[in-house]
């Protein structure tokens, strides 16, 4: 016994000594998912993100638009002050931590009144695809990190299999079945998101619901038992009846919109001789060929399109979402 609690110690101090500061980040994350005591103590010393209907609370200040992290005693005062009874920290759940180990949480206080809570806090709750533009991207992952998980909390409080209620975990990192002691955990759909290109120029599209002048890569669920590559080739088929020659993967995100996917972004080729673009009106409204030249413009919003309602600027996605880097990727290898 005395040789077991030697060793323990021993091994924390090493872990201490010799671990990355990551890799401590990443340890005491999993020691908070894992152990529900541990993760209602770090509730009562950590920072929250607040969100009224998944939409999150930003606050202005000199230096532009904020998403603020509220600590624990500030949101505790907020619920009493609003007389809110139902409503405790252990409803939010946990995304990320400091490099000083301050868990840090993301709580929905959509029960509450929200001009109320807006002013209590001095703040207002935003869209949150307006929020990551007012935030010019900073703490994307985060927010986008947070709302998934709090909606997908809000929509899987039932077990499947018994139809009875599902009970959260202090952290949120799993649902568990009353019944039977079925474990849920939270998920997400892959997405290819696909720059094709013919060797000199690259291939943009939109939908009809995008911000007018917004061109973009191509972009599609994986269905079940496709592989990334697979997906490729039959979207790019699907959207604009082209066949793909090669597929090279360059990176992923995760996605908040419509649910929460996880964006596998991929560079495409056709053959040169073999790029009439035959549209599909049921998913896109529009496709065209890019110069590099015209990509850069893009870039910059310099582009100009004829349309149906005039000539329109052309613009690409913003610097946070992948989108944008697939299409500074392709034009940087261009000009190289």
């Amino acid at each position: 016994m005395v040789l077991k609690a030697f060793c323990t110690r021993t091994s924390a101090l090493l872990h201490q000594r010799f671990c990355s500061d990551y890799v401590k980040q990443m340890r005491y994350l999993f020691n908070l998912k894992e152990d529900d005591d541990a993760c209602r103590q770090a509730l009562t010393s950590g920072t929250f993100y607040l969100f009224h209907n998944l939409a999150p609370l930003l606050q202005k200040s000199k230096e532009g638009n904020t998403a603020p992290q509220i600590n624990a005693s500030e949101v505790n005062t907020i619920l009493e002050k609003m007389g809110q009874q139902e409503m405790k920290l252990e409803d939010s759940v946990l995304i990320d931590c400091s490099e000083r180990e301050v868990a840090q949480f993301a709580l929905d206080l959509g029960l509450l009144e929200k001009s109320a809570l807006e002013s209590n806090l001095q703040g207002k709750f935003v869209d949150l695809r307006k929020a990551l533009l007012l935030l010019n991207g900073k703490n994307a992952p985060l927010l986008m990190k947070a709302q998934a998980l709090l909606r997908w909390h809000a929509s899987n409080q039932y077990c499947s299999q018994t139809g009875q209620p599902t009970q959260k975990s202090v952290s949120g990192s799993k649902q568990i079945c009353s019944a039977n002691g079925k474990i849920y955990y939270p998920q997400m759909s892959p997405v290819v998101i696909t720059l094709v290109s013919d060797g000199s120029r690259c291939l943009l599209a939109r939908q009809e619901a995008f911000p007018a002048g917004m061109y973009t890569a191509l972009a599609g669920f994986c269905d079940i038992g496709e592989t990334v590559e697979d997906a490729v080739h039959r979207e790019v088929a699907e959207e604009v009846g082209l066949e793909v020659e090669a597929v090279k993967y360059t990176g992923s995100q995760h996605w908040s919109f419509p649910d929460s996917s996880l964006m596998i972004a991929c560079h495409a080729t056709v053959h040169p001789k073999k790029t009439q673009i035959l549209l599909n009106k049921f998913e896109l409204e529009d496709a065209h060929w890019f110069s590099v030249e015209e990509v850069l413009m893009a870039l910059n919003r310099g582009v100009f399109l004829k349309g149906e309602s005039g000539t329109v600027p052309v613009w690409v996605p913003p610097k946070w979402a992948i989108a944008h880097h697939l299409i500074q990727e392709w034009a940087q290898q261009q000009i190289r």
